[in-house]
């Protein structure tokens, strides 16, 4: 059985960083994606970033390039996700996913449907 543990989030104020992770229990190989969503209060659940079973394969939304970095450490099952120049709208509730099978590269990591697991959320709150 596949578990997601998230660590990470918590309170920042605007302009500053936070890094996300989340470990990777039970699964028997480093083939699979993972992708990092969230959810706002009122709002629709949201693709952040992603990450294929090669690290070359990345991508993030308009929203999060240039400020989020994605990677991932095969070593140690774990991907990570470190937020800079955080905004107040960056607030929600933050959920790691995985993609436990080993897909071609057309098939995108930001497609939500492909992730089966998902962690227990971690809650990121930027204050202005």
């Amino acid at each position: 059985q596949v578990q997601l543990v998230e660590s990470g989030g918590g309170l920042v104020q605007a302009g500053e960083s936070l890094r996300l992770s989340c470990a990777v229990v039970g699964h028997t190989n480093n083939h699979y994606a993972v992708g990092w969503f969230r959810q706002a209060p009122g709002k629709e659940r949201e693709f952040v970033a992603g990450i294929g079973w090669s690290a070359d394969i990345q991508k993030y939304s308009d929203d999060t390039k240039g400020r989020c970095t994605i990677s991932r450490d095969n070593a140690k099952n774990t991907v990570s996700l470190q937020m800079n120049s955080l905004k107040p709208e960056d607030t929600a509730d933050y959920y790691c996913e995985l993609d436990p099978i080993h897909r071609p590269v057309t098939v995108e990591v930001e497609s939500a449907w492909r992730y089966v697991y998902w962690g227990q959320g971690n809650q990121v709150t930027v204050s202005s």
